[in-house]
């Protein structure tokens, strides 16, 4: 085998071996894009979820506010309604701040 033979299957092992890097990159791309959209959609569905379920917390937490202020509120009327009004003393009262301003 002279030189030149040499030297054209070297460059013949290197073009192989070239085409091998390119095909195992586009490979290594391929496998890439796959394991990001899939990583993608769990990230999604997982975001989802918690959104989902951070939301359903939040209405049961304002249900729960709106129960307790109705029962605040009735609670609130019931004292108000259960006080006694003296109204003689209430208009004597009256009558003592009216006649300090006049």
């Amino acid at each position: 085998m002279d030189n030149t033979e040499v030297l054209g299957h070297l460059l013949q092992i290197e073009s192989e071996a070239a085409l091998l890097v390119n095909e195992a990159q586009a490979e290594a791309d391929r496998r890439t894009a796959e394991a990001e959209q899939r990583n993608r959609a769990a990230f999604d569905e997982r975001c989802r979820k918690e959104s989902e379920r951070l939301e359903n917390e939040f209405l049961k937490i304002v249900e729960l506010a709106r129960q307790r202020y109705s029962e605040e509120i009735e609670s609130y009327k019931n004292e108000l309604s259960s006080i006694a009004v003296d109204n003689g003393r209430f208009s004597a009262l009256l009558d003592r701040y009216l006649a300090e301003d006049i």
